[in-house]
């Protein structure tokens, strides 16, 4: 391998990343910073330079597209000797089917879904669906805490599982014992008894540790405990420890993981080394304004990030009557953001629910633009929906009637708040599959639950797996790691974004989740959200995401001639933001970010302010946004100004715009209300 040329086109920090002799070390890789580039050139780096034997390297990941990327890029930077890459699970299983042969023991077989066991011990508890006694002994296993410690654990924790913390810990042992009994094993149990092994066999661990003697972990936020111990079992006493991650993106705690064994990676692994990688390579310095600005809000701290990019366009926040009018809208602005010579799979849609896809894969088959759902099939793999499935067709009757049936379950588990989160997820879920069947029996009006079934597989199946071009269509969860140039966020509401009964330890967490799907986006980013919002039958006001008020802070910040440079526009989003709570207050709405300025703009006053500023721009030779941003147009129509000193009070209206444009302001808002009042009194 050519040494120089592994180090060609990296940054200095990159190259600190690639050649640094600290070992453990520890790289701290922002959000488009390249971290899969500096791992791979790590490892191709230290092969060359004899520093590590590929034979004995072992890259950790979490899936297995990223292992099979990782093995790529090294054979194309010249690794010849195959370098063993793999998720957790997958090097465990394998160490593991191996002590088992050696020791000449069968091995058991791998129980992929725990409701196959955990249906038949619930029996017919009223309103416990398996699959969520399945998250609760997976949250638990992750945590290596047995039926045993189950309870106190989950009280110490708060937990609210789906049974009393005592019947659920009685659930789980007997599920365990009913996998002893039938020689079962599930997918925590190849990390717990892989962990087990290397604790209590030393010739199983030391021939591990002799064969991966050079240990490189991706997406280290993501660790969970079970996960930290198999590792430093792994590891033994060797300090040959690579690890890569983001802080900022760790967004997997229901998961277990803690995203403080990244950043307190130093003190954990005294004389560790730590890089830290601030130059982001993906996204515009407008989407990455906006990204930071969510992530840090009211702090105002720094997330040391620096845009790369070119300048693009000012992120944009759209509102919407209905969630279906949202979905139709997105539609129409994806067909015309396909310009000639771009991809429909340079576009992606992104969403905080998987219940949230079903409209928009409506809204864009009817308008003839292809789509694939990341994760496809997801719907059709949920438990609750596997169990409605299993129902339909065990039931009595004609399908119609039992689709009718499972309708009257949704509704009467529907409260009348319809509060929001996995359980109003769930439902939404079981809406969709009512929805689907209505839609099924139009085309067969005798069609039979097994022909449901197989249509199904044959539209919602095969639309989810589509390749090639295609928009994207994907959870803020399932986007991660992935990038487009052009991107939309759909339903940034409160309940959703955050979702609904976050504690105050989540909310850290969907904040960081919020970032993850902004900085999906390179050049364009699109927020939408819904006044109005359908969950299964019935319709719901709803109020725009709190934290669209830091994405409405920076958008202002940007348009007021902030360039884009974190040092440029961090503090000019802290004063915007006080404006915007000013405008706030002086538009009729003082507390919180139930209502952020700009997405309750008066449509009447905001047309007929567009109107005026396209007339100026016109008399003055200069494009409609010198004259006035957008931001501060909507600002202006919601707040609906009738003197000078309201009117200063607003983004984007300095003294000098203030004195050259007020009175025309003004005048259009003034004639706008009159107009009204006359239609109102006429009527």
């Amino acid at each position: 391998m050519d040494i120089p040329a592994l180090l060609d086109g990296l940054t200095d920090a990159q190259v600190d990343a690639v050649t640094s002799d600290g070992a453990p070390l520890c790289i701290l890789a922002g959000a488009g910073s390249g971290k899969t580039r500096v791992l791979t050139r790590r490892i191709a780096h230290r092969v060359a330079t004899d520093s590590a034997d590929p034979r004995h390297v072992l890259a950790l990941t979490f899936t297995r597209k990223a292992a099979g990327e990782l093995t790529s890029r090294l054979g194309a930077l010249g690794v010849r000797d195959t370098v063993a890459a793999g998720t957790f699970h997958g090097v465990a299983f394998a160490q593991l089917r191996r002590r088992w042969a050696d020791a000449g023991r069968p091995a058991p077989t791998l129980l992929e879904r725990k409701a196959r066991i955990l249906g038949p011990l619930l029996g017919r508890a009223e309103g416990v669906q398996p699959g969520d006694v399945a998250n609760e002994i997976e949250w638990a296993k992750a945590r290596m805490i047995d039926p045993a410690g189950y309870e106190a654990a989950a009280r110490a924790e708060g937990r609210q599982p789906p049974l009393p913390p005592a019947e659920l810990a009685a659930v789980y042992e007997r599920y365990e014992e009913e996998k002893r009994r039938r020689g079962l094993i599930d997918f925590d149990d190849i990390l717990l008894q892989c962990a087990a092994a290397l604790d209590t066999d030393e010739g199983f661990a030391q021939s591990q540790r002799w064969q991966h003697r050079h240990l490189f972990v991706d997406e280290f936020q993501d660790v969970n405990p079970v996960q930290h111990h198999l590792l430093e079992g792994w590891r033994g006493r060797s300090s040959d420890l690579c690890v890569v991650g983001d802080p900022n993106q760790a967004i997997y705690a229901w998961n277990g993981a803690d995203p403080r064994h990244l950043t307190n990676f130093a003190a954990a692994h005294p004389g560790a080394t730590v890089v830290h990688l601030t130059d982001s390579f993906r996204s515009s310095p407008q989407v990455l304004a906006v990204a930071a600005a969510v992530l840090t809000g009211a702090t105002g701290r720094a997330t040391g990030l620096r845009a790369h990019r070119p300048d693009g366009p000012i992120p944009t926040v759209r509102s919407h009557p209905t969630d279906g009018d949202e979905a139709r809208a997105i539609a129409r602005s994806l067909r015309d953001r396909r310009r000639p010579g771009t991809s429909w799979s340079h576009l992606a849609v992104l969403t905080r629910t998987h219940a949230q896809l079903a409209l928009l894969e409506d809204a864009l088959r009817d308008a003839g633009i292809p789509f694939r759902v990341r994760g496809g099939g997801a719907l059709l793999r949920r438990p609750e929906v596997q169990a409605a499935l299993g129902h339909l067709r065990d039931g009595r009757g004609p399908l119609h009637a039992r689709i009718a049936d499972l309708d009257l379950q949704v509704r009467a588990a529907t409260p009348d708040d319809v509060e929001d989160g996995p359980a109003a997820e769930r439902r939404a879920a079981l809406a969709e599959i009512v929805r689907l069947g209505r839609e099924y029996l139009a085309l067969d009006r005798a069609g039979s639950p097994e022909g449901f079934a197989a249509w199904l597989s044959a539209t919602v199946g095969v639309e989810a797996a589509r390749r090639g071009e295609a928009v994207e269509l994907a959870t803020f969860h399932a986007a991660k790691g992935l990038e487009w140039p052009i991107v939309f966020l759909a339903g940034l509401e409160q309940g959703l974004v955050p979702i609904g009964g976050a504690g105050d330890a989540d909310l850290d967490e969907e904040r960081r989740l919020l970032y993850v799907a902004i900085t999906r986006a390179e050049l364009e980013l699109h927020c939408s959200w819904a006044r109005q919002r359908t969950f299964g039958t019935r319709t719901v006001p709803r109020r725009p995401s709190p934290w669209l008020e830091e994405i409405e802070a920076a958008r202002a910040a940007l348009a007021a001639g902030a360039t884009g440079a974190e040092s440029d526009w961090r503090d000019r989003i802290i004063e915007e933001r006080r404006r915007l709570r000013s405008a706030r207050a002086l538009s009729g709405h003082p507390r919180g970010p139930a209502v952020t300025v700009g997405l309750g703009a008066d449509p009447e006053i905001l047309a007929a302010l567009r109107a005026w500023r396209a007339d100026a721009a016109r008399t003055s030779g200069v494009p409609a946004p010198v004259i006035l941003h957008d931001t501060t147009l909507a600002a202006v129509a919601e707040a609906r100004p009738r003197d000078h000193e309201a009117l200063m009070s607003l983004p984007g209206l300095g003294p000098v715009k203030a004195h050259r444009y007020g009175d025309a302001i003004l005048g259009v808002v003034a004639a706008a209300g009159d107009s009204r009042s006359d239609t109102a009194a006429a009527s």
